[in-house]
């Protein structure tokens, strides 16, 4: 059987934690900032984890399963 190739274009958007939890960037702060409050925009640099619901999706884009 052949090697299972992994997305590049998933590689550089997601990371395994020590954990081994998928961490990612969050949405909605590339433009249209003015509207948003700042705490609001403080909250969205920081990252966030996958949710379990699609967990199972980008494991086998990252070619971990």
């Amino acid at each position: 059987m052949p090697k299972v190739k992994t997305n590049r274009s998933a590689a550089k958007r997601f990371r395994l934690t020590a954990t081994g939890k998928l961490r990612r960037q969050r949405a909605y702060r590339s433009h249209l900032l003015l509207g948003k409050s700042r705490k609001r925009k403080r909250r969205l640099r920081r990252p966030a984890l996958v949710s379990s619901a699609d967990r199972r999706r980008v494991e086998r884009m990252l070619a971990l399963r």
